[in-house]
């Protein structure tokens, strides 16, 4: 029961903070679905592109160029792009290249209608109908579409937000969120809560602001008759009854239900004690053992408060 208890006080806590986040994991899936296409696409472009020089380094201005190397005994040949100058070792790939600048998307998906420039694209994202993933998280058991999806859920494990805002510094998982934070600063597309003023960077993030003023619960834990604020947080809270523990530490492998668990978790390894006593100075790792503190001093001088709030 103690468990249960501590538990669901993090569900607490992580449903407050989750509702204010850009980059909550059922957001990113969406975003990442919905920008799938020019994602991939973009993948397979940079592998075509990255082509390496064997011989000089230099830019050719034919479409078809030999250059022989005093290195090498067989020929390399070149075939460039008319339109912007890019080069490829292979005819096929540059003919697929061209479909950039056409436009042309020859692979359509028969259940949904969606085109794709190149066939790989379009298998991965057959995989959506079929609902084949064949990219498993080893730490957790998820399954994804991509590998782009998988390496973006990672993040999660490790913590690393690798792309970083050049205007605030805020920190992020994925590159599709920091767009859309960025367009916070732009001020391009952004939504407004009419009641506290607080900007979005889409619609579905300012959905979950807002019943937190309306105070909606409409969704159902259907273990324990629990009502959450979104869809997320109820996902977090059901893992309490499946034991579900996506959320592990690299440094000893305890795993834990909610990530503010694994974050308050580092703390005994980093040795971060942000709690502190105001009275004596004294710190502490956790909000509750500051509290415990507390009563060690008079009455009249329990002023002491932490840093920070516990998260």
């Amino acid at each position: 029961m103690s468990f249960i208890k501590e538990e669901s006080e993090d569900m607490k806590i992580e449903e407050t903070f989750r509702v204010k986040q850009e980059d909550t994991e059922e957001q990113t899936d969406l975003m990442l679905l919905k920008e799938e296409t020019e994602a991939l696409d973009e993948m397979e472009e940079d592998q075509y592109e990255k082509q390496p020089d064997f011989t000089t380094g230099e830019k050719f201005s034919c479409s078809e160029t030999e250059n022989s190397s005093s290195r090498k005994t067989e020929t390399i040949r070149y075939f460039n792009c008319q339109q912007c100058g890019q080069s490829f070792t292979k005819k096929a790939n540059l003919k697929i290249h061209m479909s950039v600048h056409t436009g042309e998307k020859p692979f359509t998906c028969p259940q949904c209608g969606n085109s794709f420039s190149q066939k790989g694209s379009f298998n991965r994202h057959m995989r959506i109908h079929t609902g084949e993933k064949p990219y498993m998280c080893l730490l957790c058991g998820k399954g994804f579409t991509a590998e782009l999806n998988l390496r973006c859920h990672m993040n999660l494990h490790t913590g690393e937000k690798p792309f970083k805002c050049d205007q605030c510094g805020k920190s992020f998982r994925h590159k599709v969120t920091l767009n859309n934070h960025m367009r916070i600063h732009s001020r391009e597309n952004i939504f407004t809560c009419h009641q506290c003023e607080m900007s979005f960077a889409d619609s579905d993030h300012l959905k979950n602001h807002v019943i937190t003023h309306t105070g909606e619960k409409p969704f159902m834990c259907h273990h324990c008759g629990k009502t959450c604020s979104n869809k997320t947080s109820l996902k977090a809270h059901t893992r309490i009854h499946t034991g579900e523990k996506p959320f592990t530490c690299l440094r000893c492998g305890k795993s834990f239900t909610v990530k503010v668990s694994l974050e308050r978790h580092m703390r005994v390894h980093t040795g971060e004690k942000p709690f502190t006593c105001l009275q004596c100075k004294m710190s502490f790792t956790y909000q509750r053992d500051l509290n415990r503190h507390l009563q060690t001093h008079p009455v009249n001088t329990l002023q002491c408060s932490s840093v920070r709030q516990e998260v």
